[in-house]
């Protein structure tokens, strides 16, 4: 917030020399840019080879499954309707450098047999390269069957896999400790650019993902208690203790631990909050996925007003398949979905530098998606235990 306020102020007393900072901004791009391969691949192959495989999960997985892929649908649909709806992008300009990677596109977005035939690279180590993460994810979930597959021989590529996701993120903490200055430069070119009226597109984007995720939510909690009829005054208080402090720390495994003893004192069985909230954490991101619609169209909006083509439905709808991969096991890390974002921008074309514009509030945004990953975690197993039969009918009171 201070590199956000500095950057503002430098932007309106010194546009000139605040577009000279434009450099920090890029280095910055450039750091998130760099974990994107090893990071997605690492996450799902070891994601899918620690799980087990299919068989191994059983009818529990599958509920949870079949749960968590409907609620991050529902987060994509309430995204891209409010989004749409109130155009938080549009009106924006995104200045970018002359030959930089991810620059506006020329022609149309790529049609649906173009992206299906590229989602299966020739060559992943090229795919990789470029950043391309779309070959990347299904050239990782390909791999992790196949570790599946091959058994106890294996076991040293999970072990691997688990060792280098570990590291890219504690990488990814350490470059996000460079995150003032590149928020600072990022929202002091943008401001220097086009002056202090940006900020009031900045205000509708926050104002925008939140209103999204009430909607979200309040859908969430009336399927949850009309059709249901689970008790959601008693969860509620259940959950706001996590809730609460996943949005301070705007971290999700901060608030894991007392996220499953709050719903073992709710009434759910300990084998389920135990299997359904960790898989969660890489399922069942519903604020992260609902945040991503909303920031990935904000972009598009703002880069066909800065002369790109039209990204319509069709192309939005893609975009959101593929960010639903894309974003499973990122909720550890602070902000670590601006690394999913930059990455599927660049797959649909779409600049990374409309990243950099929102940099500058991402953190009161990553609060409020993070909150709602917790909240949806811990609901996901009220609805899992209940699907089984095994919630009780009056849940237990909890302790002040």
């Amino acid at each position: 917030m201070i590199g956000f306020a500095a950057g503002c102020l430098l932007g309106w007393l010194a546009p000139a020399f605040a577009v000279k900072t434009e450099f920090l901004r890029d280095i910055f791009l450039n750091l998130i840019k760099s974990l994107i391969a090893p990071l997605i691949f690492s996450s799902v192959v070891a994601g899918i080879a620690g799980g087990g495989g299919a068989k191994t999960v059983g009818r529990l997985g599958l509920k949870a499954l079949v749960y968590f892929e409907a609620a991050t649908t529902l987060a994509l649909a309430v995204g891209l309707l409010v989004v749409n709806l109130l155009g938080p992008g549009r009106g924006v300009v995104i200045a970018q450098a002359a030959g930089a990677a991810g620059a506006l596109p020329a022609a149309h977005p790529p049609g649906l047999a173009e992206t299906l035939v590229h989602a299966f690279p020739s060559s992943v180590v090229a795919s990789m390269a470029s950043g391309d993460v779309l070959p990347t994810v299904v050239f990782a979930v390909i791999f992790g069957l196949a570790v599946v597959a091959a058994g106890e021989k294996a076991a040293p590529v999970v072990s691997l896999c688990s060792s280098v996701a570990s590291v890219m993120f504690k990488f990814t903490d350490l470059i996000m400790r460079f995150a003032p200055v590149g928020v600072g430069a990022a929202i002091a070119v943008t401001v220097g650019r086009q002056g202090p009226g940006m900020l009031s597109h900045l205000a509708i984007l926050v104002g925008t993902l939140y209103l999204a995720l009430i909607v979200f939510v309040a859908l969430l909690f009336l399927f949850a208690g009309i059709v249901l009829k689970l008790p959601m005054r008693g969860f509620w208080k259940a959950v706001r203790a996590p809730f609460t402090l996943a949005f301070a720390t705007a971290s999700s495994e901060s608030a894991m631990p007392r996220a499953m003893e709050s719903m073992i004192e709710l009434g759910v069985p300990p084998r389920i909050v135990g299997f359904v909230i960790p898989t969660g954490y890489s399922f069942n991101l519903d604020g992260s996925t609902l945040y991503l619609a909303v920031a990935s169209v904000f972009v598009a909006q703002a880069a066909e007003t800065s002369g790109a083509a039209h990204f319509g439905i069709g192309q939005q709808v893609l975009l959101m398949l593929t960010l639903m991969v894309t974003s499973k096991g990122v909720a550890a890390v602070p902000r670590a979905s601006l690394v999913i974002l930059i990455a599927a921008l660049h797959s649909f074309g779409l600049p990374a530098e409309g990243v950099a514009v929102i940099l500058g509030v991402d953190a009161l945004m990553d609060m409020a998606r993070t909150s709602v990953n917790v909240l949806g975690n811990c609901l996901a197993s009220v609805v899992v235990a209940k699907w089984e039969g095994e919630f009780p009918a009056k849940a237990a009171p909890l302790p002040e």
